[in-house]
């Protein structure tokens, strides 16, 4: 019999061609093996479930809260939950996923306040120094996996609402961003597709590597995050990805992907991306875990020849099960338009940055998961140009909050124990 918060030998850890589940992203993206699964399993019949969350409740203050250097102040709480479910289908592996937000109310159409971010609209602005909520719907996908050799798999993603395969794992499903509460600066660059209304995605995989396509509709979401973004779209749009992880621990990744008329603000304006990244996740220490990423995007619009890029560097250290500490360090090209600076060319670029790091300590318990309280402290950098619009070539934002979210399990073929906040430590 099973030690409680062990896995039962019996439940379905692995998938098609034994692949753990641990290595299951957002989307049909892929993380290192070694990564943890922070979920509660439960079984009906022949169903196996996984329910997966994060929330996070913070009170975020940027640039002493001051809007004439677009600095406000926020509480709030960004959140999200996935409900998966799994069944033996025609010899292969059916999984159905649900995954949700309660944003649209707890952080508001307008978004949460972060220094030199920007992407989609509000009250037909470019949204600029907020970071947009997610849609009450995030992913409704059906995925089905079929081996057809010893070391050859195929897979189809079939989603109403879901990731295209571009970009590496979304950034609220990275364990290098676990401890962070907010968005990287350039996530339009990099990982802003993970939701899509209309996504339909096929793909061959064996047990090191994975190369897929999706057709897909392009358009950002609207400012209405409880709706469903069908009206007048089609699958638009279409992207390539390929993933190879060499060993548990490593996880790389190079897409292509192009985007028809993505902003409703210029619906005429069409958008290609590009990506590369490498994720890391392996043991450090007696029950200590260290998760890194290395990301590139670039986009490149319609009727231009250059291409904006971003580069970013984040990683989380559990110490133990107790303490993590945190860091993100970016880079982006953002133009006049994402900035929303109206004195100047919309096509004006001004190379922006950030470095951000922060803590968490777990100080309690409840049946399942665990709670946290950490904090986020940020500098920003600007160019000589911008310093009158924000006060500074260095301004800042802190954030403190509390952390929710379910315990690890163990993937099949590792020795941890699923008992510590972070799951890599044993039972206490």
């Amino acid at each position: 019999m099973a030690m409680p918060g062990m896995i039962d030998s019996t439940m379905h850890m692995t998938g098609v061609l034994s692949l753990p589940m641990s290595r299951e992203g957002s989307g049909t993206s892929w993380l290192p093996d070694a990564s943890p699964m922070m979920a509660n399993h439960f079984a009906a019949g022949a169903w196996d479930f996984m329910f997966h969350y994060r929330a996070f409740v913070y009170y975020d203050r940027q640039n002493d809260a001051d809007p004439s250097r677009r600095g406000d102040d926020q509480i709030g709480s960004v959140n999200w939950a996935m409900l998966m479910a799994g069944h033996d289908l025609w010899s292969g592996r059916l999984q159905l996923r649900a995954m949700m937000s309660a944003e649209p109310w707890t952080v508001g159409a307008a978004g949460y306040p972060l220094l030199l971010q920007s992407g989609e609209s509000y009250h037909g602005r470019p949204l600029h120094d907020r970071q947009h909520p997610h849609d009450l719907f995030m992913e409704l996908a059906a995925i089905y996996s079929h081996a057809l050799g010893q070391n050859l798999a195929f897979q189809a993603y079939l989603a109403p609402v879901g990731e295209p395969a571009t970009g590496p794992v979304a950034f609220p499903h990275r364990p290098s961003a676990s401890g962070d509460p907010f968005a990287p600066l350039g996530h339009h660059w990099q990982d802003a597709t993970h939701i899509s209304y209309g996504v339909v995605t096929a793909g061959l995989f064996s047990r090191s590597w994975k190369l897929e396509t999706s057709i897909f509709n392009g358009r950002e979401p609207d400012q209405d995050r409880t709706n469903f973004d069908y009206k007048g779209r089609s699958l638009d749009s279409y992207s390539a990805r390929f993933t190879a992880n060499p060993d548990r621990t490593w996880s790389l990744s190079a897409s292509y992907a192009y985007f028809k008329s993505p902003e409703a603000l210029d619906p005429g304006l069409s958008e290609q991306r590009i990506s590369a990244s490498a994720l890391n996740t392996r043991s450090i220490w007696t029950s200590g875990e260290w998760a890194s990423a290395l990301i590139y995007g670039a986009n490149r619009f319609q009727h231009t020849d250059s291409w904006s890029n971003s580069l970013l560097f984040e990683s989380n250290l559990a110490v133990d099960a107790w303490n993590s500490v945190f860091g993100r360090i970016e880079y982006v090209a953002k133009s006049a338009a994402d900035l929303d600076i109206t004195d100047r060319p919309p096509e004006a670029r001004f190379d922006v940055g950030s470095i951000a790091f922060g803590y968490i300590r777990e100080i309690a318990r409840y049946p399942g998961g665990s709670l946290g309280a950490g904090g986020r402290y940020a500098i920003d950098l600007v160019p000589r140009s911008l310093a009158p619009l924000y006060g500074s070539r260095t301004p800042t934002g802190f954030s403190v909050y509390l952390r929710f979210r379910p315990r690890a399990l163990r993937s099949a073929g590792t020795s941890r124990m699923a008992d510590s906040p972070n799951g890599t430590g044993p039972a206490r």
